[in-house]
């Protein structure tokens, strides 16, 4: 009988395969406790400290539990937070657990459907190219397609560059705008293949985001994009409130709706889907519609710069509470209606089921829109905390947007979740506050009144293996941003010579990461220093790869590279922490 003891103990299969193998009884008793909670149905918390191998405690049980013929176990779900750790997961992990496991299992990595390419919709992109796109979006279109000819999945992360959103969002597979089975390439598509291979597999490994997209579908009572599942296992779970409130709320910006108008026709290029002389009336109530738009935009801001808290001069987006309507998106609303109801109607009278389906999914779109304004400014539910945020653009214009969230998820999660699925385990680094209160508040905050706990320490001895130093004396970041970053540059060579490279320099900006390095750039030349800064064009797993192979690298990195990262040996013997990633306080 197969064992996680067997799979993970000190003469286990693990340990027979790599020579360097080092058993970790932390990781056994969590692999135990996993394993436990799944056979038994029962939920369970999991804090493990660093170095624990959290992804080896909760997939051996899992895959232990999936090829068992003698339970209802059939799939698993495993959602991370972070890239990164999905990628640790799917390449190295799993592939490892494949192999000494003497049991066939599948796994595979489920993404969003606008991560897939749409066949139909880049051969009508193409015969419309004249009339959507212009300049360098021509020149992708023309790359995407001999790209083609190696992708395997049909993936944006499997393209060698980043198309801009305009294109990549006509050419995205979209369910308000798929034939389904009435599709000419429907036995070819990417997405459909990736749904039929989600379907066959035992472990689906998928990101928080997709995950509460899939709970808040389910919620609503529509079609869920992830197959049916007996388990999820959450792994970084200490993010999924965050997360799940992005769900169970609403977004809106004044960008979408210029977005989405545009696409129908842009007056200023005089590109777009409603181009052909047969759709002049749309044309004149797209335009309508985007003026109407803007002037309900610029009337929340005007009433937004009166606020004494009011942020509208600020270059990054500021969030400002709203506790009352403020301004009345009627007419707006009505107008964005009447389009959608235009523009179903016309795309009734189509033949070609390309054209109709373009039109019937703008129209759906809008819809969507309009009742996502008017929900935000009715604010009828007292359950949403309501904000909006102001961005000042280069032209003078804002950009706003709208945004309501749960107060507490608590509610949704305990019946969307906790009450609906059978066995959730939840594991991460950080979830206890004190020793006395314990996983409490944690469960408290995501409403699961009953599980089992577990808390295990980290196999690091830290008086021993670690030094921590904290600088004294630097500026106010918040009041001298400028003085607290010049004085982090001039201490950054002294503190990567310690070590020769071998670090992570971690930001909380962009901005700092190309000043430190621009900064740096000369020594590390001169030092014979590899410096790897994330935003410069590679892709972020083969930056962490290059570093890891490189003898003296500095790894400089944002928010992806904050946790999830998994660097053994000694190619990263050191962290800077320029400024700690607190959220701002008084966000809503």
């Amino acid at each position: 009988m197969l064992t996680p003891h067997g799979i993970l103990g000190p003469q286990g299969r693990i340990a027979r395969r790599l020579p360097n193998y080092r058993f970790r009884p932390p990781q056994l008793e969590m692999a135990n406790a996993v394993a436990e909670a799944l056979a038994q149905s029962r939920h369970l918390i999991v804090e493990a400290g660093t170095g624990v191998g959290k992804s080896f405690g909760y997939l051996v049980p899992a895959i232990l539990a999936v090829t068992d013929p003698d339970n209802d176990i059939e799939r698993v779900i495993v959602s991370t937070h972070t890239i990164s750790l999905q990628e640790q997961l799917l390449t190295k992990d799993l592939p490892l657990l494949n192999a000494v496991i003497p049991r066939e299992f599948t796994a595979v990595l489920g993404k969003g459907r606008g991560n897939y390419i749409s066949l139909r919709r880049l051969a009508r992109a193409s015969k419309k190219e004249r009339s959507l796109f212009v300049g360098a979006e021509a020149d992708q279109l023309d790359a995407i397609h001999q790209w083609l000819d190696d992708t395997v999945d049909g993936s944006l992360s499997d393209l060698p560059f980043e198309p801009t959103p305009a294109l990549w969002q006509e050419i995205e597979s979209d369910a308000s705008n798929c034939l389904r089975k009435s599709c000419s390439r429907y036995d070819v598509c990417f997405y459909y293949q990736a749904q039929r291979r989600m379907r066959l597999a035992q472990i689906v490994v998928v990101n928080h985001a997709l995950f509460f997209t899939d709970l808040a579908l389910r919620a609503a009572r529509a079609r869920g994009v992830l197959p049916s599942y007996d388990a999820v296992i959450f792994d970084e779970a200490h993010t999924i409130e965050s997360v799940a409130g992005e769900y169970f709320g609403i977004q809106v910006g004044s960008g979408q709706v210029a977005y989405q108008l545009r696409r129908l026709f842009n007056p200023r290029t005089q590109k777009g889907h409603l181009t052909s002389k047969r759709y002049e009336t749309l044309r004149k109530e797209v335009i309508a519609c985007d003026r109407a738009a803007r002037q309900w935009f610029e009337s929340v801001h005007a009433k937004l710069a009166t606020r004494s808290d009011s942020p509208v001069s600020s270059a990054t987006p500021s969030p400002v509470r709203v506790l009352k309507p403020i301004v009345d998106p009627g007419p707006l609303v009505e107008k964005l209606g009447r389009l959608a109801v235009q523009l179903h109607e016309r795309a009734g009278k189509l033949k070609k089921p390309d054209e109709r389906v373009e039109l019937e999914s703008a129209a759906t779109r809008l819809r969507v829109l309009a009742s996502a304004i008017q929900l935000w400014s009715r604010q009828e539910d007292a359950s949403l905390v309501y904000w909006l945020e102001s961005q000042s653009r280069r032209d003078g214009s804002s950009r706003i947007r709208l945004s309501a969230a749960p107060v507490d998820v608590a509610p949704a999660l305990e019946k969307h979740l906790f009450q609906s699925v059978p066995r959730v385990i939840l594991a991460s680094a950080t979830l206890t506050t004190g020793q006395r209160e314990g996983f409490a508040f944690f469960q408290q905050r995501i409403g699961l009144r009953h599980a089992e706990t577990l808390q295990v320490g980290s196999p690091f001895d830290y008086d021993r293996q670690m030094k921590l130093i904290l600088v004294r004396g630097l500026p106010d970041p918040g009041r001298q941003r400028d003085a607290f970053e010049q004085a982090c540059l001039r201490l950054l060579p002294h503190y990567l010579e310690q070590t020769h490279g071998r670090a992570f320099c971690l930001f909380t900006s962009y901005a700092f990461l190309r000043k430190a390095t621009r900064h740096l750039e000369p020594w590390a030349q001169e030092q014979g220093i590899g410096l790897f800064p994330q935003g410069a064009g590679t892709p972020r797993h083969q930056l962490l790869e290059q570093f890891k192979k490189h003898p003296a690298a500095v790894l400089l990195g944002t928010a992806s590279f904050w946790q999830g990262v998994d660097v053994p040996g000694e190619a990263l013997q050191n962290v800077i922490i320029p400024k700690l990633p607190f959220s701002v306080p008084d966000h809503p």
